[in-house]
């Protein structure tokens, strides 16, 4: 069983060349081999696993645990969420994983997301219509950003004038400042303070939206059994988690997928000539530069082995999704954006049973913002130089920090 220098347990890399240049990093590992010990995203030891057959086979091992209370000491350091933010799909396994999952998961049918399609594309007009005359724009702030975030705030019924408090709340929490440890500590004590304030509104007065419809099912006691309720702390932390990812993912991935045409100016050529191509095109954007670099880390229940390397009970596992989506094994000459390539199976949205709960709506939501972008400025165009675009210096996901873009 293979445990070399490089992935045993007293080795650790380096991870600056994962926030320089992370593709080329991650090619550089996966090619000296499947696992590698590392500093994980808080700072603690992890096993980091980068080639894709065993990314794939760990997403759906379910030896491999996203619960917390399953790691060793000093193989976990994350964020220090209250219980009520904390019980949520990114913390659990089956079978309370296999329950809340089961209450939400008709919000994001394809057939209930194509009925969002309308809305969604008026709403990505409305910001254009806004912007069409100024003749540049800072992409992800007025476009990218404002558009999932009205969407899944539409989706669960919270008000408009709470929205740029939770876009700070959001970046906090992503990309924390460590020169001002206190931020973070401030936003999640405001988000806690602001999704219970939202609840009590909601119970008192339910409206046509999914977070009164879960507040029914978590209040609803006809049937005299618990099997299909949520707790109080299993309703907050999904309408936290429902509006954070929500956001997340999909404004890394239509920030991400527009910078990559704006690299690769004959492919969004080609686009704009044949919309209906975008359908496709989203799932190539996933595969070359998503929105998650890594899965949730897992914690194994029991000795487990990934690629020929033994990794113990309770010690961190880091997937990469990010190298597993560029690995040459499964993806020929992955370091091409090509919106017609012959795709699937990339992982950008997971696999298993976490697979990604939203993926039908974030994909419309992306094909319509991409659409319509390219659709109203032919003449896009990067308002500064490309060297000074940059993603944000973290491991955890893959987001740009700004796009200034001009037409």
């Amino acid at each position: 069983m293979q445990n070399t220098a490089e992935t045993g347990p007293d080795a650790r890399i380096d991870t600056t060349p994962l926030l320089d240049d992370p593709y080329a990093a991650l090619a550089a590992l996966r090619e000296a081999g499947p696992v590698h010990r590392i500093a994980g995203t808080d700072g603690q030891p992890a096993w980091l696993v980068t080639r894709y057959d065993d990314v794939r086979s760990a997403l759906a091992d379910p030896r491999l645990s996203l619960d917390k209370r399953h790691a060793t000491p000093g193989n976990y350091r994350g964020f220090a969420l209250p219980p009520a933010l904390d019980a949520n799909l990114l913390n659990m396994d089956p079978p309370d994983h296999t329950r809340i999952r089961r209450l939400v998961v008709k919000a994001f049918t394809s057939r209930r997301v194509e009925a969002l399609r309308a809305p969604v594309r008026r709403i990505a007009d409305d910001l254009l219509d806004a912007l069409a005359a100024k003749g540049r724009a800072e992409l992800v702030a007025d476009y990218a950003g404002p558009l999932p975030i009205t969407v899944i705030c539409d989706l669960l019924g919270i008000p408009a004038e709470h929205r740029r408090d939770f876009l700070a709340w959001s970046d906090a929490l992503i990309t924390p400042d460590p020169s001002r440890p206190e931020a973070m500590k401030h936003a999640i004590g405001a988000m806690l303070e602001f999704y219970t304030a939202l609840i009590a509104a909601k119970r008192a007065e339910p409206g046509d939206d999914l977070l009164s419809d879960l507040i029914t099912v978590r209040d609803d006691t006809a049937d005299g059994t618990d099997a299909d309720r949520l707790s109080e702390d299993e309703l907050t932390s999904l309408a936290f988690l429902i509006l954070f990812a929500g956001y997340e993912n999909t404004v890394q991935l239509i920030g991400n997928a527009v910078l990559a045409l704006l690299d690769h100016p004959e492919q969004l050529a080609a686009l704009r000539r044949n919309p209906a191509e975008l359908t496709p095109a989203v799932e190539e954007f996933l595969r070359y530069d998503g929105p998650a670099a890594l899965a949730i880390r897992r914690f194994p229940v029991e000795d487990v082995e990934i690629g020929g390397v033994r990794i113990p009970a309770g010690e961190s596992v880091l997937l990469s999704i990010a190298s597993a989506n560029r690995d040459p094994k499964r993806f020929p000459d992955p370091d091409r954006l090509d919106p017609t390539r012959e795709l699937s199976g990339h992982l950008a949205l997971g696999h298993g049973i976490h697979y990604c709960l939203g993926a039908p709506l974030a994909r419309m939501e992306a094909e319509i913002a991409i659409g319509a972008l390219i659709s109203r400025f032919p003449d896009l165009r990067l308002d500064v130089p490309r060297d000074e675009v940059h993603h944000r210096r973290t491991i955890r996901a893959r987001g740009l920090i700004s796009l200034p873009v001009a037409w």
